[in-house]
């Protein structure tokens, strides 16, 4: 089945007991099982497993095409049980762009679980292969990147990954399983930050790993999740199992209306770059053209005069709401080198636009008249 109808069905069968074609809310903690705990088949406790976080992580397998799929509570706690289920001693390589709280999680913890890590451009397979180590067992893409916009090439990557021994994870948080498919062209495990589209509505929080294999590192980070705690709550996949059901037309209109927006800021004087994948002028939007069935709804600009000028734009914007997250209906705009703190590395005039459903002429004339007033 195409990735839309799968969408709308995936995970969503008749309820047996009801007939309802909505899922219930499983919001029990606890099951009843027999005196021997030993003999449980089904269900035990909602810290290990819940029905409607089963259906929610079908959902996701089939989407993803992978084997297994696990629901965590958010996005991080996701990319952090896969992190502490590497073997201790290996090297984890990431790109240069990578989602900062990850890079702040490493810098805080990698070697309390007795990792080393290093930052690499993802987008050039030469310095990527220069990058690697006897010990590296981890490639971490992000593609599109946060803030960045850089497109990973998930193929050669996972070539690279194969030949070195190492896994590839790929960030498709910006994507989603609508645009790239990471699994089909040989990635091990896809991230996504359910907060983010596949939620669409700015009012759940979560985050998922899907696996290309049903092995030993998806039952150990199964494990991890069961221990710490970190799982989805139901009513939490409920919430992002409903919003798959609209991904396939919100991401048709995230993307034209980003599309739109891009190309008018690329024309504009007081715009000194864009980042978006689907501009000509994207230096990896051959790549994107490949492997991508869209270049989705995020893109950022660089506002000619710095921080101040980037700040007075922002402030300007109207229909813009400053703040942070994205993949909601609503359209978005964030200052990410203040968001980040005082270790970004994001170009201080820059600015990331979550592009939402709004018309795409009403965005362009707030953008301009901001770029005009700022």
């Amino acid at each position: 089945m195409k990735p839309e109808t799968l969408a709308v069905h995936a995970g969503g069968a008749i309820d047996a007991a009801t007939g309802a074609v909505v899922p219930p809310i499983h919001l029990a903690t606890t099951f009843e099982h027999p005196p021997d705990a030993g003999e449980i088949t089904g269900y035990l406790y909602g810290r290990y497993a819940n029905p409607t976080q089963d259906r929610l992580e079908a959902a996701l397998a089939a989407l993803d095409g992978g084997a297994k799929a696990l629901a965590f509570a958010s996005g991080m706690a996701a990319g952090a049980a896969l992190m502490q289920n590497l073997p201790a001693g290996s090297h984890l390589l990431l790109a240069d762009d990578t989602y900062f709280a990850f890079r702040k999680l490493l810098a805080t913890s990698a070697a309390r679980w007795g990792l080393e890590w290093s930052l690499v451009d993802m987008s050039d397979p030469v310095a990527v292969r220069a990058a690697l180590r006897p010990s590296t067992r981890c490639l971490w893409a992000e593609t599109p990147s946060n803030p960045l916009l850089k497109v990973s090439p998930v193929a050669e990557l996972a070539t690279i990954a194969r030949e070195a021994g190492a896994r590839l994870v790929v960030d498709a948080t910006f994507a989603t399983p609508l645009l790239l498919s990471p699994l089909a062209l040989g990635a091990d495990v896809v991230l996504h930050s359910t907060t983010k589209y596949l939620g669409g509505h700015s009012d759940v929080m979560g985050g998922a790993l899907v696996f290309a294999r049903d092995d030993e590192w998806s039952a150990a980070v199964f494990e991890t999740r069961k221990l710490q705690g970190a799982i989805a709550h139901p009513l939490a996949s409920w919430m992002v199992l409903r919003g798959l059901r609209t991904l396939a037309p919100r991401m048709d209109w995230h993307c034209r209306h980003a599309a739109a927006v891009a190309h008018f800021l690329a024309s504009h004087p007081r715009v000194e770059r864009v980042h978006y994948p689907g501009l000509g002028s994207h230096p990896q939007h051959a790549i994107a053209r490949q492997e991508m069935r869209g270049y989705g709804g995020m893109l950022s600009l660089e506002v000619h005069g710095g921080r101040a000028a980037a700040l007075a734009v922002a402030a300007a914007l109207k229909l813009f709401t400053n703040a942070t997250s994205l993949g909601g209906f609503e359209s978005l705009v964030e200052h990410r080198q203040s968001t980040e703190g005082p270790e970004s590395t994001t170009p201080p005039s820059l600015l990331r636009l979550s592009v939402g459903l709004e018309h795409p002429d009403d965005l362009i004339a707030d953008l301009e008249e901001a770029l005009g007033a700022a």
